[in-house]
């Protein structure tokens, strides 16, 4: 992506450890809504760029907090169930466990299942669904 690119020739490295990509294809509407407004008025000249620049420093902005998130987590050396712990704890409603996988990069799949089985059984998480479908809440 040419963002990317962009900021990394500006010296803002974000896009290497979150993916803007997988943020904007995540919100598909936001994105073609900011592109819609910021193209009105295109034939006239009087397009205006500011809602898709908006849009634009809020996904940047969003990675950034991401990035920090996922940071504050692996930054001290914790047993795996510490830290998927930690993970689900910034996790609202439901989350997979892609989801705790992208938190916490430095675990294996399996650190991540096994921490994850542990806290279900401990009644710390509830999971639901089964293969691909499966999905945690939060209990405590």
């Amino acid at each position: 992506m040419l963002t990317t690119l962009l900021l990394y020739r500006s010296g803002f490295y974000v896009g290497k450890y979150i993916s803007l990509e997988a943020k904007i294809a995540k919100n598909k509407d936001l994105y073609y809504d900011a592109l819609n407004r910021a193209q009105h008025g295109w034939h006239e000249g009087t397009e205006d760029a500011v809602p898709f620049i908006k849009y634009l420093l809020g996904t940047i902005l969003a990675a950034y907090k991401d990035f920090g998130d996922r940071f504050a987590i692996v930054e001290e050396k914790l047993p795996a169930i510490d830290m998927v712990r930690k993970a689900a704890l910034n996790k609202i409603g439901r989350f997979t466990k892609q989801d705790i996988r992208e938190q916490c990069p430095s675990l294996s799949l399996s650190s991540v299942e096994a921490a994850l089985r542990k806290m279900v059984a401990s009644g710390e998480l509830k999971r639901e669904g089964t293969g691909k479908s499966t999905c945690y809440i939060r209990l405590k």
